[in-house]
């Protein structure tokens, strides 16, 4: 089979949807399948500053979300142009966000639309948009038409599932996100060299949050439980590796509480070096809140701590829930509770035994269930479905 995946987004970039891509493309290539990405990173840069970046920046400046709005509607006609001169090329295509589906789905090449989450909902969360405005009334209205236009929809967990049935009334098929498993052998990775390179000192305890900075990642609330950790484990090094509009909230909570030799920002860590933080680390912490209607889905980075052998704290939220057993192979924790979040780390760190045991339990899970190759199969199956339907048609 020829498979085109798209997405409006840079590809790579930081975040779960470009690990999910690169991680989908290469179950599908063991399978024996050709696959491509198009992405907005594939378009012409002057084009992609004159006519999907600068307008939209201008005009949010005037009002907020309206630029939003513009730009991805100019990075969807971008990517439609690209798409004129090379669909004959292809049997499927596999967009990966809303504005990417309908673009694709132009073209008359059957369309599986994968939904990583609720487009309308996030955009509010990181403040790209403003609720029930006429912009973020337009963008569901967007969403509502890729997912009732696509040939299949799948979705990567229950509740986005639900989601696009009471958004669209579709039905989506659920594909739960998935890692390659085999990739993330921790007894092989070079971990002296990451810490070379990161500056991270020896003999110290390592709470490591792998997560973009933004709201719906709660990834304030690890600072807010860091001080009741150090007074029972001071030797203790909280460790973020991501950007995002939360860095300056951070930034304040380690500042009010005296924080800057016990928190090291990492910045944007290229993913291959990501296995390496995570081996690093005693703690792996994944604290995802409700945010403006968003929960988390079937986190990437849960199942990336899951494969690495460090066990994983996280929100019990969304997908997470139905990720991790608590106590078993994870420790789930309320969302927002900052106590909680810190006796589950001192917990751990009181107990590494009690942690060893619920690695190796995830490890084995994740080995089980999240393959990529189990993942690639399934989506094949979703593929050969769409095609089947479109030649109904």
């Amino acid at each position: 089979m020829k498979i085109l995946i798209t997405t409006i987004f840079d590809y790579p970039h930081e975040g779960g949807l470009s690990t999910h891509v690169s991680t989908l493309k290469k179950g599908l290539e063991e399978r024996g399948h050709q696959v491509d990405v198009l992405s907005f990173s594939n378009i012409n840069p002057l084009l992609r500053k004159v006519y999907a970046q600068a307008p939209g920046f201008i005009i949010n400046k005037v009002k907020k979300g309206k630029g939003q709005l513009i730009n991805d509607r100019q990075r969807q006609k971008l990517l439609s142009s690209h798409l004129d001169s090379i669909k004959n090329n292809y049997d499927v295509i596999n967009s990966q966000d809303v504005f990417a589906a309908n673009a694709s789905i132009e073209t008359g090449i059957p369309t599986v639309a994968t939904v990583h989450g609720y487009y309308s909902f996030e955009a509010i969360s990181r403040g790209a948009l403003i609720e029930d405005s006429k912009e973020d009334l337009e963008v569901q209205k967007i969403e509502e038409k890729a997912y009732q236009r696509a040939a299949k929809v799948v979705a990567v967990d229950k509740r986005i599932s639900e989601y696009i049935k009471k958004k669209s009334n579709v039905t989506a098929s659920i594909i739960r996100n998935f890692i390659d498993v085999d990739a993330f052998q921790p007894d092989k990775i070079n971990t002296k060299s990451i810490r070379e390179k990161y500056g991270i000192p020896e003999n110290v305890n390592i709470l490591f949050v792998p997560r973009r900075l933004t709201e719906k990642n709660g990834v304030k609330y690890p600072s807010l439980a860091l001080p009741k950790v150090l007074e029972k484990h001071p030797n203790t090094l909280l460790m973020y590796a991501g950007t995002g509009e939360q860095f300056e909230k951070i930034q304040e909570i380690i500042k009010q509480n005296n924080l800057s030799n016990n928190v090291k920002m990492l910045g944007s860590v290229p993913h291959e070096e990501m296995m390496g933080l995570y081996a690093l680390s005693d703690i792996v912490l994944v604290p995802s809140v409700y945010s403006h209607g968003v929960e988390e889905a079937t986190s990437i980075s849960a199942l990336e701590a899951m494969g690495s052998g460090s066990p994983v704290i996280a929100g019990a939220v969304g997908g997470l829930k139905e990720i991790f057993e608590n106590d078993v192979d994870g420790i789930l924790v309320k969302e927002k509770d900052v106590d909680n979040l810190s006796n589950a780390i001192i917990r751990i760190l009181d107990d590494p035994e009690f942690g060893k045991k619920l690695a190796i339990n995830a490890r084995a899970k994740v080995e089980r269930e999240y393959s990529h190759l189990s993942a690639a199969e399934k989506f094949e199956q979703i593929y050969t479905e769409a095609i089947k339907k479109n030649a109904i048609k």
